[in-house]
């Protein structure tokens, strides 16, 4: 009986050591004009896939592809989506709605106006050419009937940045566990979405919230433990232009207005279940302002978030809401 059972603990630890010693597959690569990084808990290569995946979202949803579903939509020779097209515009929509309209992919003729967008900018921009483009703002003014987009007016410029790379991350997550692979992270710029645990080391997924810096530099301000769930930032410290008064603004706009958000935020990470609402989410908050956002959050307890931003005396604060992980 005794050696049965020193056999049968020689199994488990052995069992146990195997467990432990279990390697991730590791692919990265550049996508969507920035780098994606996945790790899972599986000896397949599924780089292809992922690359077949890339393609058909980018046709789908690429302002910067001029052969794209939307790039076709917003010169009025095509309205016809896909399914990637229907699930984003649909969480926009019901995002839009929630946010008060903090959260608007209309507003692309504004971006590009500001030259932050895929299109050539307008020269001498001044205020009667921002309201001569506000008219074409409101994604109210839109509407998806099956596979087919409606605009009116039919100028009204569509952009999907601000939730597709959160989007392309629960794609890329939702086919590993069509593959059962219940151990994962998936990362594009930025963007993250994990389940389960990190297999190699037998931890919980850690994950990084960056310091702001102006100049290009980057350094880590706090890292989070991350469980099954989803996390975006939104920041204006990498992304911002400097006018010829040295002033500076951000690439987030006020659908309202048609300018650049004023705030004193710099940073905003949301968490959330899928990726797509922590990256839109995290866009909107921007436009928003922390009073508002802590009133929102009143409301929506499953949207943990953190904030780093400016205080009067030009230095750094913080502020953790719903329960964001220390």
């Amino acid at each position: 009986m005794n050696r049965v059972i020193i056999i049968a603990l020689i199994l488990v630890l052995c069992w146990s050591c195997k467990e432990q010693q279990q390697k991730n597959t590791k692919l990265s690569g550049k996508v969507f004009g920035t780098s994606f990084s996945v790790a899972y808990n599986d000896e397949v290569d599924y780089q292809k896939q992922f690359d077949s995946l890339f393609h058909v979202i980018n046709k789908s949803l690429s302002t910067y592809q001029t052969d794209s579903d939307i790039s076709k939509l917003n010169r009025n020779e095509n309205n016809t989506i896909d399914d990637h097209f229907a699930r984003v515009f649909d969480a926009s929509k019901e995002i839009f709605k929630l946010t008060n309209g903090a959260f608007d992919p209309t507003i692309g003729n504004i971006v590009n106006a500001w030259s932050f967008g895929a299109d050539k900018a307008i020269k001498n921009l001044d205020s009667l050419k921002i309201d001569s483009l506000m008219q074409y703002v409101g994604f109210n003014k839109v509407e998806r009937i099956g596979h087919v987009i409606k605009k009116e007016p039919t100028n009204i410029y569509l952009e999907f940045n601000a939730i597709a790379k959160g989007y392309a991350v629960d794609v890329i997550g939702e086919f590993l566990e069509s593959k059962k692979i219940k151990n994962y992270l998936v990362e594009i710029g930025g963007e993250i979405r994990v389940r389960g645990i990190n297999k190699e080391k037998n931890t919980q997924w850690k994950v990084g919230v960056e310091t702001p810096h102006f100049d290009g530099k980057q350094s880590i301000l706090k890292s989070i433990n991350l469980k099954d769930a989803a996390m975006a930032t939104s920041g204006t410290y990498r992304k911002f232009k400097v006018d010829k008064d040295g002033n500076r603004y951000s690439h987030i706009f006020d659908a309202k207005t048609g300018y650049s958000s004023k705030t004193n935020l710099l940073s905003i990470s949301v968490i959330a279940d899928d990726c797509m609402t922590a990256d839109a989410y995290a866009t909107a908050f921007k436009a928003m302002g922390i009073d508002k956002i802590k009133v929102f959050l009143r409301e929506h307890p499953e949207l943990k978030v953190f904030l780093i931003f400016e205080n009067d005396k030009k230095e750094f604060e913080t502020l953790a809401l719903n329960n964001f992980p220390e």
